[in-house]
């Protein structure tokens, strides 16, 4: 089992590799969600995000021991750069591989730190499984992402960062996919101070660990789909998960929906890009997912690798859900004149419009008539609701 001797001597090794960002405590945040909420940036972390620490502890104390000539791991992003950059600093060959889906900019950084991609499989359970028949063929070591105690050592660093800035911190939320991170923060802050709060978060398309928390065996999901793709695992490890159940008080989920929203307000409040699996405390933290209310909270904020092409979905996503997009549709004569008096009124009420599709052909339209799909800028809820009963009241039926 690790100790507090374990995550110390980690910290040593990655004294002068990693960044030391200090906390930061968010008005923003904390005026929204009622407790006093401090961000720990790790998405400003070398490599774009945590993972650099574990791989980093691991790789270097195989060094240390002597006989490493080649790693192999397979990852969704972040892992990935973070063995690529370990094994670069010592000049062993590294070989990566990513499921299909991972983003281009975590491809074209992995391979910037000079390691082979391999990409294989939809998700990163199978990519898991190709990595091992590598390290099988050529003989090569597995240094895997999360199910390893250097490594939950490495990433359970960032927990005397915290208690360094923050001593009475009452709550960690932790994003939670395969669980290193959540394990090694939690092991690390609990034999340090037992009163502090562990929570992990996870996306609610990919809940293994909060259906496995306080079972007896792990329960994986029977399939994964979320936009945070570096939290997207079927199966977390038998390690971290026996990390979890011993030491994580609480395991809650939070919707993509959610997850956007987060993004979308770090983007216009902080000026930080925030990749979807790092948003997840947050999102947990504004959408009451847990008790936080008069408490001193510490939202991890795990990476910011996320591709830019991606963002734009991203953002669009939390608009709808803040309420700052409305997407009407309404039945309309299909005749002159008509969409120019739909336009006016919603310029009356200041809404602009940003999207206009006409639907002449649906089949249970009286003739005469079309359905006008349309997408209009507010800003907020109370806003988008006037424009409704503005629409109402005119006359137009509201379909959705």
């Amino acid at each position: 089992m690790l100790t507090i001797n374990d995550f110390q001597a980690a910290a040593d090794r990655l004294k002068n590799v990693i960044h030391r960002i200090p906390l930061s405590s968010s008005k923003t945040f904390s005026e929204m969600s009622g407790a006093e909420v401090y961000l720990k940036y790790e998405n400003q972390q070398k490599t774009g995000s945590f993972k650099v620490r574990g791989a980093y502890n691991k790789i270097m104390k195989r060094y240390e021991e002597g006989g490493l000539q080649a790693v192999v791991a397979s990852s969704a992003g972040n892992h990935a750069q973070g063995v690529a950059f370990a094994a670069s600093r010592i000049g062993v060959p590294a070989t990566i591989v990513m499921p299909r889906s991972t983003p281009i900019a975590k491809v074209s950084a992995t391979k910037g730190y000079g390691a082979k991609v391999v990409l294989h499989g939809a998700i990163y359970d199978e990519a898991y499984a190709k990595a091992c028949e590598i390290v099988e063929a050529e003989g090569a070591e597995l240094i895997h992402p999360f199910d390893d105690e250097e490594v939950i050592a490495g990433q359970g660093t960032i927990a005397l960062e915290i208690l360094s800035d923050l001593p009475f911190v009452d709550m960690v939320l932790v994003p939670a996919g395969g669980g290193g991170l959540v394990a090694g923060i939690a092991a690390c802050i609990k034999q340090i101070n037992p009163r502090i709060q562990v929570i992990g978060v996870q996306a609610a398309g990919a809940p293994a660990i909060v259906h496995s928390f306080g079972k007896e065996t792990i329960q994986p999901s029977a399939s994964v789909h979320t936009i945070a793709d570096g939290i997207a695992v079927k199966n977390p490890g038998q390690t971290t998960m026996r990390y979890i159940n011993q030491y994580v008080d609480q395991m809650v989920t939070v919707t993509d929906a959610e997850i956007a929203e987060a993004i979308l307000l770090l983007l216009e409040r902080t000026k930080q890009v925030v990749e979807p699996a790092g948003a997840t405390p947050l999102a947990a933290v504004l959408h009451n997912k847990v008790d936080i209310r008069g408490k001193k909270v510490c939202c991890v904020l795990s990476g910011g690798n996320i591709d830019v092409s991606f963002i734009h979905k991203v953002v669009e996503k939390g608009l709808i859900t803040r309420c700052r997009q409305l997407k009407i549709s309404t039945v309309m004569p299909d005749i002159p004149g008509a969409l120019e008096r739909f336009a006016h009124l919603v310029a009356a009420e200041n809404a602009n419009i940003i999207l206009v599709q006409h639907d002449r052909i649906k089949a249970d339209l009286d003739i005469g008539d079309a359905i006008l799909h349309v997408v209009c800028e507010v800003s907020g809820k109370e806003h988008g609701q006037r424009l409704l009963d503005t629409l109402r009241r005119e006359g137009y039926q509201i379909l959705d």
